[in-house]
């Protein structure tokens, strides 16, 4: 199977999309003849022109407000935000806005719109740039909330975004725009609320997120040359959240370690441990949950700081190996 980079996959899903729905249409920063601040977006003004690919000012919120109301006239807006960090900007067209109008109307209404944005540390982008915000769109209630760890997930997953009736805010990490994988030619979705299990294993669940995912595979290699037989769980989507595979996997390793990458201090993780914690898989389980998150701390521009900043390899091996006991 060919092999694609994060930001080729992206790229081919939004062509393919464009290509399939008249309504599509993409609106950001610099997404036309600079082709978007990572590249996604290179070639598609020049194939579908600015009517589709829609070059916007420096205004989050007038980015946002704006595709709420096509969405509404039922236009199908693809939203990018340059950085996941400045989505703050427009929180109160995305949150008292897309997120409630399909519920005050009665269903009368619908939203279609994603946003796109890339989020995450790595990349030396300091406080303002680097964040992983997740939590804070996961608490609302109406919008959907995506973070694909693969090309191959980025390109099903967004696809089946841009096909949803709802508002969906798509999180992508700037470091997995990079990653190479396999994706499939031929045509594609990845239903929301479909957790995959990247490793299988029968010592201890392991559920990561976005790209720490990556780094929980490569921790799942470390353990398993200290006979630990880990089982990694990318839930793929946080809303809706595929609680189900959780608890089967939990139910059969009898551990958990949840990584994220945001602060642990409020982050999706506490959501995960309590689903599991008020489930019969509670019973099962033969050590405390255990966190591996980020600190609870601004990023750091300094790449050690950032670094000491992040869960690592290292760390999620500790980690695994206090609820294993070894």
């Amino acid at each position: 199977m060919r092999e694609l980079t994060g930001a080729e996959a992206v790229r081919e899903a939004l062509r393919e999309e464009l290509a399939r729905d008249e309504r599509v249409y993409l609106v950001g920063e610099d997404i036309g003849v600079y082709g978007g601040s990572f590249g996604v977006d290179e070639g598609l003004i020049e194939e579908f022109g600015p009517e589709r690919v829609r070059e916007a000012p420096i205004s989050e919120a007038a980015i946002v407000g704006t595709s709420v109301g096509a969405a509404l006239l039922g236009m199908r807006p693809v939203v990018e935000i340059m950085f996941s960090d400045f989505v703050a900007l427009a929180m109160d067209q995305l949150v008292n806005q897309a997120a409630k109008l399909r519920y005050m109307s009665g269903g009368q209404l619908k939203v279609p719109m994603v946003v796109r944005t890339p989020c995450g540390a790595g990349t030396g982008a300091a406080a303002q740039h680097s964040q992983s915000l997740e939590a804070w769109y996961a608490h609302v209630p109406g919008l959907l909330v995506a973070m694909p760890s693969t090309p191959y997930d980025a390109k099903g997953l967004l696809k089946a975004a841009i096909r949803d009736d709802n508002p969906v805010v798509f999180l992508e990490h700037k470091l997995l725009y990079k990653v190479k994988g396999e994706v499939p030619e031929g045509e594609y979705t990845i239903p929301f609320g479909e957790a995959d299990i990247k490793r299988a294993g029968t010592d201890v669940t392991i559920v990561a997120t976005s790209m720490m995912v990556h780094n929980a595979l490569e921790a799942a290699s470390d353990l398993e040359a200290r006979g630990i037989s880990a089982e990694v769980l990318d839930p793929r989507t946080l809303v809706p959240l595929d609680e189900r595979a959780i608890l089967e996997s939990v139910g059969r390793t009898g551990r958990l370690v949840i990584v994220h990458e945001a602060p642990e201090r409020g982050g999706f993780g506490g959501e995960i441990a309590a689903v599991v914690a008020g489930s019969d898989a509670f019973h099962r389980l033969e050590a405390p949950i255990k966190r591996v998150c980020g600190s609870n701390t601004p990023i750091p521009f300094n790449k050690m700081l950032e670094k000491h900043a992040m869960p690592t390899r290292e760390g999620i091996v500790q980690g695994v190996l206090e609820v294993t006991g070894y």
